[in-house]
């Protein structure tokens, strides 16, 4: 199931705009298949970002996803005739998505929805010290205060 469906995408930016950029074969149409490519897409870059802090897929698609995987796919129907607008749209919904995934902005899922995240990193444990003041190995010659 994707963030958005095709309906989402109608609603948001009108039937006309989408027949424009799906109807590769000028029936008068929208071409679901394209849709459903360009959703599919969007659902992939959206992805890329938010499961560094959320478990994938979502239970329920909180609405801000949705509405960024919608400029997401429309940015994707437009390919190199994107317009200002849309490019912008585009821009904004990316730099979102880095918001989420830095932690800086959440979507507003519980916890049971977030990864689990790991605290302190690696651990290293060095071995035991080879030469001490004291040991066995220390040189002969004495130290410093005997000058």
């Amino acid at each position: 199931m994707t963030y958005a469906t095709q309906q989402d995408l109608i609603d948001r930016f009108g039937a006309d705009e989408l027949t424009q950029l799906t109807d590769r074969t000028n029936s008068g149409t929208i071409d679901a298949a394209v849709i459903a490519k360009a959703l599919a897409d969007a659902d992939d870059e959206i992805n890329s970002y938010v499961a560094t802090r959320y478990t994938l897929p979502f239970a329920t698609t909180p609405n801000v996803v949705k509405r960024i995987a919608g400029d997401i796919a429309r940015y994707f129907l437009y390919e190199d005739r994107a317009t200002d607008q849309v490019t912008k749209r585009y821009e904004d919904a990316i730099k979102f998505l880095k918001s989420v995934a830095s932690g800086g902005v959440t979507l507003g899922l519980d916890a049971a929805n977030q990864v689990a995240t790991q605290s302190g990193g690696p651990d290293f444990k060095a071995g035991d010290r080879v030469f001490t003041t004291g040991s066995p190995n220390q040189g002969t010659e004495g130290t410093l205060d005997d000058y």
